[in-house]
Protein backbone atom coordinates (compact mmCIF):
# COMPACT_ATOMS: atom_id res chain seq x y z
CA UNK A 1 0.00 0.00 0.00
CA UNK A 2 0.94 3.71 -0.78
CA UNK A 3 2.01 6.12 2.39
CA UNK A 4 3.32 9.05 2.98
CA UNK A 5 4.56 10.10 6.27
CA UNK A 6 3.90 11.63 9.04
CA UNK A 7 0.63 9.75 9.39
CA UNK A 8 -2.15 10.67 11.49
CA UNK A 9 -3.38 10.31 14.42
CA UNK A 10 -1.17 14.28 14.21
CA UNK A 11 0.53 16.37 16.71
CA UNK A 12 1.57 19.99 16.46
CA UNK A 13 5.24 18.58 15.28
CA UNK A 14 3.76 15.59 12.67
CA UNK A 15 0.85 18.63 11.42
CA UNK A 16 3.45 21.02 10.93
CA UNK A 17 5.82 18.67 9.44
CA UNK A 18 3.14 17.68 7.00
CA UNK A 19 2.17 21.37 6.11
CA UNK A 20 5.75 22.10 4.90
CA UNK A 21 5.55 18.65 2.75
CA UNK A 22 2.50 20.04 1.03
CA UNK A 23 3.90 23.90 0.59
CA UNK A 24 6.80 21.92 -0.80
CA UNK A 25 5.12 19.77 -3.08
CA UNK A 26 2.98 22.54 -4.54
CA UNK A 27 6.00 24.58 -4.48
CA UNK A 28 7.07 22.10 -7.16
CA UNK A 29 4.74 22.56 -9.93
CA UNK A 30 4.41 19.22 -10.33
CA UNK A 31 1.14 17.95 -10.96
CA UNK A 32 2.08 14.06 -11.21
CA UNK A 33 4.43 14.28 -8.01
CA UNK A 34 1.78 16.21 -6.22
CA UNK A 35 -0.75 14.15 -6.79
CA UNK A 36 0.76 11.07 -5.27
CA UNK A 37 0.48 13.08 -1.92
CA UNK A 38 -3.54 12.26 -2.75
CA UNK A 39 -5.81 8.79 -2.00
CA UNK A 40 -6.95 7.12 -5.24
CA UNK A 41 -10.15 7.96 -4.23
CA UNK A 42 -9.85 11.52 -2.94
CA UNK A 43 -12.37 14.37 -3.09
CA UNK A 44 -11.81 17.79 -3.90
CA UNK A 45 -13.73 20.88 -2.94
CA UNK A 46 -11.31 23.99 -4.27
CA UNK A 47 -13.22 27.47 -4.69
CA UNK A 48 -16.61 26.23 -6.99
CA UNK A 49 -15.06 23.16 -9.12
CA UNK A 50 -15.05 19.59 -7.47
CA UNK A 51 -12.44 16.65 -8.03
CA UNK A 52 -13.04 13.01 -7.81
CA UNK A 53 -9.62 11.05 -7.66
CA UNK A 54 -6.17 10.86 -8.48
CA UNK A 55 -6.43 11.49 -11.91
CA UNK A 56 -8.58 14.41 -11.97
CA UNK A 57 -6.49 16.12 -9.30
CA UNK A 58 -3.75 15.56 -11.06
CA UNK A 59 -5.49 17.21 -14.47
CA UNK A 60 -6.87 19.95 -12.11
CA UNK A 61 -2.92 20.77 -10.92
CA UNK A 62 -1.76 20.58 -14.78
CA UNK A 63 -4.20 23.01 -16.01
CA UNK A 64 -3.97 25.38 -12.69
CA UNK A 65 -0.30 26.02 -13.22
CA UNK A 66 -0.91 26.21 -16.76
CA UNK A 67 -2.54 29.42 -16.35
CA UNK A 68 -1.00 30.52 -12.55
CA UNK A 69 2.39 31.63 -14.03
CA UNK A 70 5.39 31.98 -11.31
CA UNK A 71 3.74 30.38 -8.84
CA UNK A 72 4.88 30.76 -5.32
CA UNK A 73 3.22 29.39 -2.38
CA UNK A 74 3.52 29.69 2.28
CA UNK A 75 1.17 27.51 3.76
CA UNK A 76 0.53 27.55 7.96
CA UNK A 77 -0.81 25.45 10.08
CA UNK A 78 -4.04 26.62 11.74
CA UNK A 79 -5.46 23.90 13.77
CA UNK A 80 -5.13 19.83 14.07
CA UNK A 81 -6.73 16.99 15.73
CA UNK A 82 -6.57 13.18 14.72
CA UNK A 83 -6.53 12.56 11.00
CA UNK A 84 -7.54 16.43 10.82
CA UNK A 85 -5.55 19.50 9.63
CA UNK A 86 -6.53 22.85 8.86
CA UNK A 87 -4.58 25.31 6.93
CA UNK A 88 -4.33 28.76 5.90
CA UNK A 89 -2.38 30.09 3.06
CA UNK A 90 -1.40 32.61 0.56
CA UNK A 91 -0.06 32.32 -3.38
CA UNK A 92 1.28 35.28 -5.73
CA UNK A 93 1.14 34.31 -9.38
CA UNK A 94 0.57 36.25 -12.67
CA UNK A 95 -1.73 35.09 -15.63
CA UNK A 96 -0.45 35.20 -19.19
CA UNK A 97 -0.89 39.07 -19.35
CA UNK A 98 1.23 39.96 -16.63
CA UNK A 99 -1.34 40.66 -14.34
CA UNK A 100 -0.28 39.42 -10.54
CA UNK A 101 -1.92 38.34 -8.18
CA UNK A 102 -2.12 37.22 -4.24
CA UNK A 103 -4.35 34.23 -3.62
CA UNK A 104 -5.34 33.87 0.23
CA UNK A 105 -7.40 31.02 1.26
CA UNK A 106 -7.98 27.97 4.09
CA UNK A 107 -8.04 24.73 3.40
CA UNK A 108 -9.26 21.43 5.42
CA UNK A 109 -7.56 18.34 4.85
CA UNK A 110 -8.06 15.02 6.52
CA UNK A 111 -5.87 11.64 6.04
CA UNK A 112 -5.99 7.85 5.97
CA UNK A 113 -4.08 5.64 8.08
CA UNK A 114 -1.53 5.97 4.64
CA UNK A 115 -1.06 9.32 5.34
CA UNK A 116 -2.47 9.72 2.03
CA UNK A 117 -5.29 13.18 1.98
CA UNK A 118 -8.55 11.57 1.29
CA UNK A 119 -10.47 15.22 1.30
CA UNK A 120 -9.60 18.49 0.89
CA UNK A 121 -12.05 21.39 1.14
CA UNK A 122 -10.47 24.65 -0.25
CA UNK A 123 -11.85 28.36 -0.16
CA UNK A 124 -10.18 31.12 -2.13
CA UNK A 125 -10.23 34.60 -2.59
CA UNK A 126 -7.48 36.30 -5.19
CA UNK A 127 -6.44 39.76 -4.82
CA UNK A 128 -4.94 41.86 -7.78
CA UNK A 129 -1.56 43.47 -6.79
CA UNK A 130 0.88 45.33 -8.62
CA UNK A 131 4.39 43.39 -9.26
CA UNK A 132 5.90 45.83 -6.83
CA UNK A 133 3.71 44.58 -4.24
CA UNK A 134 4.87 40.94 -4.42
CA UNK A 135 6.41 39.70 -1.01
CA UNK A 136 7.29 35.94 -2.77
CA UNK A 137 10.89 36.81 -4.39
CA UNK A 138 12.89 33.13 -4.39
CA UNK A 139 13.22 31.40 -7.17
CA UNK A 140 10.58 28.73 -7.96
CA UNK A 141 10.29 25.57 -6.09
CA UNK A 142 10.91 25.10 -2.52
CA UNK A 143 10.80 28.21 0.31
CA UNK A 144 14.18 28.64 1.72
CA UNK A 145 13.69 28.24 4.90
CA UNK A 146 14.89 31.59 6.54
CA UNK A 147 12.01 32.88 4.29
CA UNK A 148 9.06 35.09 6.17
CA UNK A 149 5.95 32.60 6.87
CA UNK A 150 2.39 34.32 6.44
CA UNK A 151 2.36 35.25 10.39
CA UNK A 152 5.73 37.08 10.18
CA UNK A 153 4.86 39.26 6.69
CA UNK A 154 1.43 39.70 8.17
CA UNK A 155 -0.98 38.04 5.89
Amino acid sequence: MESKPPFPPFDAETARQKVRLAEDGWNSRDPKRVALAYSEDTRWRNRAEFVSGRAEAEAFLARKWARELDYRLIKELWAFTGSRIAVRFAYEWHDDSKNWFRSYGNENWEFNEAGLMTFRHASINDLPIKESERKYHWPLGRRPDDHPGLSDLGF
